[in-house]
């Protein structure tokens, strides 16, 4: 028999911090795509590890400095708190694959597209949630999962030409993240730690684009190495801040503020890449954030039963 779980109110001053982590991350990842497309005609996986490559970096200073400043963090006796092993392997698993597919999109479609359909992931994780959290989803959330696959329809326009690889490789970037996110609230609820979960995560992603630098390298210019460096940059804030903003309220209570980076990304190829999305892919945006908004409008204002 399946019992009820009473749902936890999250504090305001939570939700607040998690609200502003959450734009922080889409304004770290928007930066991250545009510096990976204006890296140029370099093998995905190479951009990949090295982009996680300094994301790696930030996350073993930030690391090493919490170790040293806190009595707490010097008191593990292990890496990886016990019981997060598995959720930090799928964590990895899905975002590594997930952000290979994103990159490979960026480079193939407008830097706005490509983020439009990676900001799927909230609402693939609605549907992953069910297994993994155990939480039920309610009609709306089914609803609204299916309008925002509807709208994905007008940005992917199956049929129309050969940008159909990269759109449903696009799609599964957006799978991928969902999936990696909701892990992600599965590690704050255990309370691991943020450094941890994106080291590992950085981590994981070199270890599987290494192959590529080894046996394929592609010699790269010093602007190359310096799109790169703020690739991996950008990408650090950007992980942080969707970690840390996971770990102070759940997905569907601040998850449509993620919706800004399409606007950030959009603006710089407007500004910097001479790119303007075509009417249908607008159209697209519109539905998918629209039904986003309304979903986290009616969740926010409930109607209350006389």
């Amino acid at each position: 028999m399946n019992k009820h779980v009473p749902q936890l109110k999250v504090p305001a001053t939570d939700h607040a911090k998690g609200i502003a982590c959450v734009i922080v991350a889409a304004f770290g990842f928007s930066l991250m795509t545009f510096f990976v497309r204006q890296s140029g005609d370099l093998p995905t996986l190479q951009k990949a590890f090295f982009r996680n490559a300094f994301a790696a970096i930030i996350a073993v200073i930030t690391l090493v400095g919490a170790k040293q400043g806190s009595k707490e963090e010097r008191g593990y006796s292990s890496f990886i708190k016990p019981g997060c092993a598995r959720d930090i392997f799928f964590r990895c698993l899905f975002g590594t694959s997930g952000m290979i597919a994103n990159f490979y999109a960026v480079d193939h479609l407008g830097i706005a597209d490509a983020n439009m359909l990676n900001k799927l992931s909230p609402f693939f994780a609605i549907l992953l949630s069910i297994p993994i959290l155990k939480e039920k989803p309610s009609k709306l959330d089914w609803a609204s999962v299916l309008v925002a696959f509807l709208g994905a329809l007008l940005i992917i326009r199956p049929g129309t030409n050969l940008a159909l690889v990269p759109a449903l490789l696009g799609l599964y970037g957006g799978f991928g993240a969902g999936t990696a996110y909701v892990f992600v609230r599965s590690l704050g609820r255990k309370g691991e730690r943020t450094s941890v979960i994106v080291l590992c995560f950085s981590l994981f992603s070199c270890l599987v684009t290494l192959p590529q630098l080894i046996f394929a390298f592609h010699p790269m210019t010093g602007q190359q190495w310096l799109y790169l460096c703020l690739a991996g940059i950008s990408a650090a804030l950007g992980q942080f801040g969707i970690t840390t903003a996971y770990k102070f309220a759940p997905a569907k209570d601040i998850s449509v503020f993620d919706y800004t980076q399409v606007v950030f990304a959009a603006l710089l190829g407007i500004l910097f890449l001479g790119e303007t999305p075509v009417p249908l892919s607008i159209a697209g945006y519109i539905i998918i954030i629209g039904t986003a908004f309304y979903r986290w409008y009616k969740f926010r204002h409930p109607v209350k039963k006389m």
